[in-house]
């Protein structure tokens, strides 16, 4: 499983390996499960982050089934909006350093 720019950027960290899962997800409604198996991190460490995650409201529900929630990333959330800014920046950086590398060659 290749990184993402925003985990090589910001680390190994289990709760931006959550919301990076999230981000690469964007629009498509995910159960915890799913988000578990996208992360690659154990369901311990999933569960020891989520609470906050779902404190800071980086996620919203979009969905119940019985027991099962459906989750999507909250771009409303101020927080998601930095990140996803953030990733947006290290993507054209990589674009534009790529893009030098083909001229210089």
């Amino acid at each position: 499983m290749e990184k993402s720019l925003l985990i090589k950027f910001l680390g190994e960290n289990p709760i931006f390996r959550i919301i990076d899962s999230l981000i690469e997800s964007k629009g498509i409604d995910v159960t915890k499960k799913q988000i578990i198996e996208l992360s690659g991190i154990s369901k311990s460490a999933f569960f020891k982050y989520w609470k906050q995650i779902e404190e800071q409201e980086i996620v919203q529900i979009t969905r119940k089934f019985g027991k099962t929630k459906l989750f999507i990333l909250n771009s409303k959330n101020p927080i998601v909006k930095k990140l996803l800014e953030l990733e947006s920046t290290l993507i054209e950086k990589t674009l534009n350093k790529h893009k030098l590398i083909e001229i210089s060659a």
